[in-house]
Formats: structure tokens, sequence, C-alpha cells
């Protein structure tokens, strides 16, 4: 079963939990997904409404598969290949994905909480309309990630690259973006609660500039973001 870890105050003043100071953002809990004992996976064809307890999934080629609405409890799957794989309305709880790689993956309206995703190498992936909570993504890049009327709550991307995230629309609380390059970022009529930029080491926003109350970024990314914010509000720069 996963728990949940909450972390103290760092150097930049984030405060983990409920119980910050007045004022400070309020860290993102974060998953510690701790596996049972796994059974290898048999293999055959994912199942849609399947239920997978406990299953250990490595090097296994699901691309193309159909496991719209299966359930994943307990299971660690470890260099998949996920290349259009239909996994829409899925849920993932208490698991560790390590290495997976694809491009279309369907994960729209999915549910994944207490999981970590580490070194991921995905393109393409669809996650309009789903659910993350104590989520970690940690490595790897993903380009075009659609989360548009995503619910995130206490998640934090690490170490990662995004490259034209969509968070159009989505729901963000408690998100924390650490070392990331967040490339082309798209934020527009997103709700944005206690979510950290400032250890983002590439912060880049194409849309929604003006949805960004609620979240919290540095002195020096506020001047990277200066000639954006200008040319949003209709101010002319000259000299």
């Amino acid at each position: 079963m996963a728990r949940t870890r909450v972390g103290g105050t760092g150097a930049t003043g984030r405060t983990s939990g409920a119980g910050g100071a007045r004022g400070a953002v309020k860290g993102a809990r974060r998953p510690e997904v701790r596996l049972p004992a796994l059974e290898p996976y048999e293999g055959g064809q994912l199942e849609p409404d399947g239920d997978y307890d406990g299953v250990e999934f490595r090097e296994t080629d699901l691309a193309g598969q159909d496991g719209g609405g299966a359930r994943f409890m307990d299971c660690a799957l470890t260099g998949c290949a996920l290349d259009g794989t239909r996994l829409h309305h899925a849920r993932l709880l208490d698991s560790l994905l390590t290495g997976v790689r694809g491009v279309g993956t369907d994960l729209a309206e999915s549910t994944l909480r207490d999981v970590e995703l580490i070194d991921a190498r995905l393109g393409g992936t669809q996650m309009h309309g789903s659910v993350l909570e104590r989520v970690v993504i940690r490595g790897g890049k993903i380009d075009y990630l659609n989360l548009r009327q995503a619910r995130l709550r206490d998640v934090v991307f690490e170490s990662c690259v995004l490259v034209e995230p969509d968070f159009a629309g989505a729901r963000l609380e408690r998100v924390e973006f650490v070392d990331c390059a967040l490339k082309a970022a798209d934020f527009t009529a997103s709700t944005l609660t206690d979510v950290d930029l400032r250890g983002a080491t590439e912060l880049g926003i194409a849309s929604g500039l003006d949805r960004l109350s609620g979240a919290v970024i540095s002195t020096a990314q506020l001047l990277d973001l200066a000639p954006v914010l200008a040319g949003e509000l209709g101010i002319r720069v000259e000299g």
C-alpha cells in the first residue's frame, strides 16, 4: 500500500501539509509506494474492465491493447510499451510505473491515486478529464500531455521535461514543479490553488497567464515573464 509523506519547509519557503504558515504555499503530499510481493503478468491481451491486483508487468508490449475501465491495484509496470494503449476510465492505485514509453496512450477520464511515474517517455498522452491525487512524475520527458479539464491534487512534477502540456480548464491544488522544464504550457481557463512554480528550471507559458492567481513564482521567473505579461496587458515597453 502507498503511504503519504509530508515534508518540511524547504529553502524556498514551501510548507507541506495543511498546517503551513499563514501566507505560505502548501506543499504537495507525496506518495510512498511500497508494493507487496508481485505475481508476474502471464501475457495475453489486456481486458476491458479487467482487475489486476499485485501484478508485475515487465517489458510487456501493451501497444494497441484495450484496458479501458480496468483497475490496477498494487501493480508495477516496468519498461512497458504503451503506444496507442487504451486505458480510458482506468484506475491506477498504489502503483509504480517505471520507464514506460509510448505515443498516443489514452488515459482519458482515468484515476491515478498514490502513483509514481518514473523516467517515462511519452508523447500525445490523453489524460483529459482525469483525476490525479498523490502522484509523482519524476524524470523522463512527456510531449503534448493533454490534461484538459483534469483535477490534480497533491501532484509533483520533478526533474522531468514537459513540452506543450495542456492544463486548459484543469483544477490544480497543491501542485509542485521541482527541477522541471515547463515548455509552452497552456493554463487557459484553469484554476490554481497552492501551485508552486518556483522550482521550475524553465517556465514557458503559451496561454493563460491571467489564470496564474493562486500560483507562486520567483522574482527571476517574473522578470523572464515580463515581456509576455506586458503583451497580455497591452503595455508598450520602449527604451
